[in-house]
């Protein structure tokens, strides 16, 4: 089988994570298999629907790696939806419903309180031409409804949750199109899916009922349903809701507000859910070679946007200078700055905090003046070099009788002002002679 799937978003806001993380196993499972992955813009909502969050989702999508094989708009192939529409009402399949919103949510308030399942009664299908004209009288526009093949159960096999069987008695006729004529997703995804030859269907396993109603949608059709696995949802920490505030951020904001590294994103998110730990990775061909629907858990999956930061900080730390050196704009950057302050660096950003601190001015910080200058009599002659922090440092605990934190804070302190950052024996020669002699003496430097 060529395997084709589809990750098909609505353009009516920016991708998040959890939108992502459907995105990459799909992309994953196709370029291991050799097949297609395909971008279906789902912007049949025309209200809600803007260009610029089509672009988002493009743009989202290629800084990750995941550009579409093909990419479709499903706003531009109504006529294969009306087409489809009119066979399922030709056959008696797509029935016409004249109750108000209002009063459907009458009918599930009875239904629960009755401790019944709030399934749909079907009284449409009772209808008579009198009750119809009246209906179309009061100015009521009708939603159509697909007549599910009743009694019975929806039996298949998902490549992660293994059989699944779906008792349709406790699903209602599910609304295709709505009083205003627009499509619901339902309807156009199993056209585009039947045209498009989508061989596995790959999503949340919210849709695990939702793809038991479209398998008779695929046959009334005359269409062969594909294979689907449903994975797990992300949750906050908590196991609830996975909030913005949990971590459901936008693509756009961990680039561009966040300065995340993109396979920071593409490493936790291509194995939360899934037997193996996350590991930092700079390369995704190993993910794409590793993927398999088998190390899948059914269990909920949590989302720690603390892990994400951490995950970034051991990839930085991995990455060579060749692999950043065209997106950091400072002149005069090279190979021996980048390798001195990579270990410490949480964001690709922070490699200008720790240039200025080298080349720009520091105001030192002095806590103890007699240390001070007798650290800095104690400096080695000629240029500062890797051997001459250890020379300094013995020089200055042998006089001082100072060490460990004693010895290394004080120094540290005064030439970056900073009580944290990469070591000091790969910083002085970098700094140099002249501004560590100025900031040993108390000046900004």
């Amino acid at each position: 089988m060529s395997v084709i799937v589809r990750f098909a978003p609505s353009p009516t806001g920016h991708l998040h994570v959890g939108n992502i993380r459907a995105a990459l196993i799909n992309w994953l499972f196709a370029k291991r298999e050799g097949g297609k992955f395909i971008l279906r813009l789902d912007d049949t909502d025309r209200e809600r629907s803007k260009e610029e969050f089509s672009q988002s989702i493009k743009k989202d999508l290629d800084w990750l790696g995941l550009s579409p094989d093909q990419t479709y708009k499903q706003s531009e192939r109504f006529d294969l939806y009306d087409e489809a529409a009119e066979k399922l009402k030709a056959e008696g399949r797509l029935y016409a419903c004249y109750e108000t919103p209002e009063e459907l949510d009458l009918k599930r308030k009875i239904q629960l309180a009755r401790h019944k399942p709030p399934v749909y009664d079907r009284e449409a299908l009772g209808l008579s031409e009198d009750q119809t004209r009246a209906y179309e009288q009061e100015g009521r526009t009708p939603h159509w409804r697909f007549k599910l093949n009743l009694p019975g159960r929806i039996e298949f096999d998902d490549l992660i949750r293994g059989p699944v069987s779906i008792d349709l008695a406790s699903v209602s006729d599910p609304i295709l199109i709505r009083g205003d004529g627009s499509y619901l997703y339902t309807l156009p995804s199993v056209v585009d899916d039947i045209d498009m030859n989508i061989s596995h269907v790959v999503r949340g396993e919210d849709h695990v009922t939702n793809s038991g109603v479209q398998i008779q949608i695929f046959e009334a059709l005359g269409g062969a349903a594909p294979v689907f696995a449903h994975f797990s949802l992300l949750t906050a920490l908590d196991g609830g809701g996975l909030s913005k505030r949990e971590g459901a951020l936008a693509i756009g904001q961990l680039r561009d507000e966040e300065g995340l590294e993109m396979m920071s994103l593409i490493s936790m998110l291509a194995h939360l859910g899934t037997s193996e730990a996350i590991e930092p990775g700079t390369d995704i061909q190993s993910l794409i070679e590793s993927f398999d629907f088998s190390k899948f858990a059914r269990k909920s999956t949590k989302f720690d946007v603390k892990e994400l930061y951490t995950l970034n900080a051991k990839i930085l730390h991995m990455t060579s200078f060749v692999d950043v050196e065209d997106r950091i704009s400072i002149e005069g950057c090279d190979e021996e700055f980048w390798n001195a302050v990579r270990p410490n660096l949480r964001k690709l950003d922070e490699v200008n905090n720790w240039w200025l601190i080298i080349h720009g001015e520091v105001e030192p910080m002095i806590e103890d003046e007699t240390f001070a200058r007798a650290a800095l009599g104690l400096l080695p002659d000629g240029d500062l070099d890797g051997d001459s922090w250890q020379q300094w440092t013995g020089k200055i605990s042998e006089q001082t009788g100072a060490r460990g934190r004693e010895l290394f804070m004080p120094l540290r302190l005064a030439l970056t002002g900073k009580t944290k950052g990469p070591e000091l024996a790969v910083l002085l020669p970098l700094i140099g002679r002249e501004k560590v002699e100025k900031r040993l003496a108390g000046e900004t430097a």
